[in-house]
């Protein structure tokens, strides 16, 4: 009889250590994916939206401070513009495939005179990239997506070097 309590307590010790391993394990999963969760909203850019309107008014704060954080393409247009409407999309589907590292900000030429002036838009669209609070390159005209795509790789691929 005591051969068999000892067994049994052997037993009951051994399914409730398996128990209690397993629960750990399972414990220490659920934190190691939240800590990774964590860490991944830490390494996210703050910018992170991929289209903003911008005015005269908010000019300096959604692109001068935060080509900081990303760069900041802005797209210089005019609602009666064809050449604008055509370059649009191409600008929206790159922007949208570079998440996270480029937001395209978009700003009416019409409505926002003071800008327009101050970065001497003469012909539009007009596309002006800003970095780290600067304007770095810019080119005009509706350009094939090809060329825009090289246009924008090449300031992002120069981020990563």
């Amino acid at each position: 009889m005591k051969s068999h309590r000892k067994l049994f307590k052997s037993i009951v010790t051994k399914i409730i250590t398996t128990t209690v391993e397993k629960m750990d394990m399972n414990d220490l999963e659920e934190i190691r994916k939240r800590k990774m969760e964590e860490l991944k909203n830490k390494l996210r850019p703050h910018h992170t939206k991929i289209k903003i309107e911008v005015t005269d008014s908010n000019f300096e704060e959604e692109v001068i401070k935060q080509s900081k954080n990303a760069l900041i393409i802005v797209d210089f247009w005019a609602s009666w513009c064809m050449p604008c409407k055509m370059l649009s999309p191409i600008l929206e589907k790159i922007a949208e495939e570079h998440k996270g590292k480029i937001t395209l900000a978009k700003l009416d030429v019409d409505r926002n005179p003071r800008m327009s002036q101050k970065y001497r838009i003469n012909g539009i669209p007009a596309v002006k990239l800003f970095k780290n609070g600067k304007l770095v390159d810019e080119f005009v005209g509706a350009l094939p997506e090809e060329q825009v795509r090289r246009y924008i790789d090449k300031h992002i691929n120069s981020d990563l070097q």
